[in-house]
This record gives C-alpha cells, structure tokens and sequence, in this order.
C-alpha cells in the first residue's frame, strides 16, 4: 500500500515557507554530496586509476549521467502507482549508499556494479523528493518557485562541499576513502528524512492513493503535459553544456588552467554561485512579483538559456587567449562557472517548480521522472560530445557549446508564446493567491 504523506496539523502563515521544506533541504543536501562528491573525481578516476581511454570514459562518463536521470522516469511512476513517494525516497537512498560503498572496490567490474546501483538509486528518489516539495505548496502557490529556489541552495551546499571534502580525501587517504565518504553522506542523509518524517508537511493533501486514483486528464491536462514535453526537449541543451563541468571543464582545470588547485576543486565553484545568487534572485523575484513584474517560469527558463551562451562564450575566448593548448588564468573558468550558476539557478529550480504546478496529479511522479529524463538525454549527449575534446582545438569546442545552447534559445523564443497559453491557467493560479 503506499505510504500516506500527512496533511498539515497547523498550516504555515501563506507568506511562510512549509517546516517540511527545511527537512528535504538538509536531506538533499546529504544526498548532493554523495553524488556530486563522485561526480568531481569520476573522469580522474576513470583516467588514473581504472587507465580507461579518453573515448572510452567520455562514453562511460555519457552513459552513467543518462541512467542517472533517465532511471527516475521508472522511479516517478513507481511511486505513483505502488511505492508512494516516502517508500520511494527510502529505498532510493539505500539502494545509493550500498553503490557507492561497492564504488570503492578497485576493480572493473566493482565499478561498474557500483554506477548500476547509483543510478538506480538516484532514479527512485529523486522524482519523489522533488514532487515531496511541490505538494507542500498545495496552500501557498505563490511561494512555490521560492520554495524550489531555497531547496535548491541545499541541493547546492552538497554540491560545494563534495569536490572540496573529496579532493582532500583523496589526497590523504586515497581513492576507496573518497569515494566512500558518498556512502556515509547517504546515511546521514537517511536519518534526517526518516528522523524527520513528521515535519514533511502536507505533501499533496491527499495519500498517495488518492492522487493516484485521479480521473484520467482532460484536455486542458493533456495540453500542459505536451507543453511540458516541449519544454523537456529544449532544456537538454542547457545540460548539454551543464555537464561538461565533470568532463571538458575537468580537464580544462587540469591541463589548460595555471592553478596549484586540484582540478576537481573547480566543481565548488558552481554550486557556491548558487549559494551566493539564490537568495538575492529570491528578493528579486519577491519585489517584482509585488509589483506585477516577475517573469514567467518560461520567462525565467530562457533567461537561464541565455546565461548559458554567455558561459562558454567567454570559454572560447579562454581558449583563444591562450592558443587552445596552453594554460590561462583560473578567472576565466571561475568566471564561467558563476555565470552558469546564476543560469542555473534561473532554469532547473522553475523546471521543478513548474513540473509541479502544471502536472495532471495522476502522473506527476512520471511527468517529474520524464524531466529528469530530459537531463539524461543532455548528459548523455555531453559526454558523447566530450570525445571530441581531444579531436578539436579547445576554442571550436567551447564555441559548439555555446551555439547548441543559444540554438535552444530560440527555439524557446519561438514558441514561448504558445507554450504560455497552455501554461497559463497554472501561472494565474499562482499570481492570484500571491
């Protein structure tokens, strides 16, 4: 039977956020650093330890960040039909945790075995924790998109901290220490959602059943679930280019950056961007809503495109400044990495703001997996097109990058206006109790 997410006793101020958020912010805080703590050395581990090929880790690089994401399609509609979204979470992390302790047995085929279960893992929990989030805006819409900005800070504490604690780690104590310590992050994030299941208030109002024995859409649903698809396909470019921060970039840190930092050290540079922008674009976003100016979720999205573009625009000028084989001062890629950041920040936190304001409730938890599917296919692609890296001179790549993503801009130019007409009722929902 599926586990019943509770309903508030004492519902929050409308202009206050749930305290069920707080719990799912430090859980997911845990379970960044798990993952992203393998994801700063998994192209250095491949390459110095396992002697992978450059093509060969860029197709092992590709393949583990598409069933990462592509997994949750699975795990969104098994929570909505059977587990629920709590079991969902649980068996998730657990199944994350033991990957990520086999992850340290040096061997071929440990390795593999280990990626297997993490990305079955990830794919069960994530869909749920982000559609936890959503349902408990169920009373205060107008907050929502600043409740997915808050829990994306913690999403992004994780990510800071990993490539910093691993880096050090396995400086000292070595590679099956590094890459274990995401094991010890998975329990602590366990106790916490366990510990703390009562503060997750509300949900969706409704068990897990209730949602589930939701009608089948009507027309308007299917129109929002087909513009939410539309919007799916554009955004693969962004984690195209988003995830050349564990491959390009990477590499780019080690060879082609003057540093006596570690190279996996630059992956904090990211998330510490979002730490830093979140809150100010939440102030940002709060003013102009008062004033009726706030952009739209799309409206937010494209910005992010466009930020995007700028990112490995000013990569390609790195490149060019310094002949595409020789090193360039770190600010170049400090500097692309705020800007993606703040690109980031306007993108995937309304993603999931938006699965969950527009989704039929019947199929959120898949409609939530088909968007981390999305993000599969662009990691996928990022690391297809990473084994090009050593075939073009830096500044050509960098430059496909930029016009992939700018590509996807406009596309989302063209047809925002009749993406907004199916989005809309959601939108005035949200304006109106705000």
């Amino acid at each position: 039977m599926p586990s019943r997410v509770l309903a508030p006793r004492h519902p929050g101020a409308p202009d206050s956020h749930p305290r069920g958020l707080y719990v799912l912010f430090f859980t997911e805080l845990w379970e960044r650093y798990s993952f992203y703590s393998l994801m700063a050395i998994l192209t250095l581990y491949m390459d110095e330890q396992l002697r992978f090929s450059r093509s060969v880790s860029g197709q092992v690089y590709g393949a583990y960040i598409a069933a990462v994401y592509f997994v949750p399609l699975a795990g969104g509609a098994l929570a909505d039909r059977w587990l629920g979204f709590y079991r969902a979470v649980v068996l998730g992390a657990v199944l994350m945790g033991i990957g990520q302790f086999v992850l340290g047995v040096r061997s071929e085929a440990a390795f593999f075995l280990g990626l297997a279960l993490i990305a079955s893992g990830t794919g069960v929990l994530k869909p749920s924790v982000s559609t936890i989030v959503g349902g408990l805006y169920a009373d205060r819409p107008q907050l929502r998109d600043s409740g997915f900005n808050i829990f994306y800070m913690g999403i992004n504490i994780g990510a800071f901290i990993a490539p910093i604690v691993v880096a050090w780690l396995r400086a000292h104590y070595g590679w099956t220490v590094a890459l274990r310590s995401a094991s010890v992050a998975m329990v602590i994030a366990l106790v916490i959602f366990i510990g703390f299941r009562r503060v997750i208030e509300g949900g969706v109002h409704k068990s897990d059943r209730e949602v589930a024995a939701t009608p089948a859409s009507t027309v308007d649903d299917r129109s929002r679930t087909i513009a939410l698809l539309v919007i799916y396909l554009i955004v693969v470019a962004f984690w195209i280019a988003f995830y050349q921060n564990g491959y390009a970039l990477t590499l780019w840190a080690r060879d082609n950056t003057a540093t006596r930092w570690s190279p996996e050290v630059f992956q904090s540079v990211d998330p510490l961007g979002i730490i830093v922008f979140s809150p100010l674009l939440v102030v940002l976003w709060r003013v102009l809503r008062r004033r009726g100016a706030e952009p739209s979720t799309l409206g937010k999205i494209f910005i992010g495109m466009l930020l995007t573009v700028l990112t490995f625009a000013v990569m390609a000028v790195a490149a060019f400044s310094g002949g595409d084989s020789g090193r360039v001062s770190s600010s170049w890629l400090i500097s692309a990495y705020l800007i993606i950041a703040a690109g980031e920040i306007c993108l995937s936190p309304m993603g999931l703001s938006l699965v969950t304001k527009v989704a039929p409730p019947h199929l959120r938890g898949t409609l939530m997996g088909a968007w981390f599917v999305a993000t599969a296919l662009g990691g996928y692609l990022a690391g297809f097109l990473g084994t090009y890296w050593s075939r073009i001179p830096h500044s050509r790549f960098f430059i496909v990058v930029a016009a992939i993503a700018a590509g996807a801009a406009v596309l989302l130019l063209v047809v925002k206006r009749r993406l907004q007409v199916a989005l809309e009722p959601a939108e005035e929902g949200r304006r109106s109790a705000a």
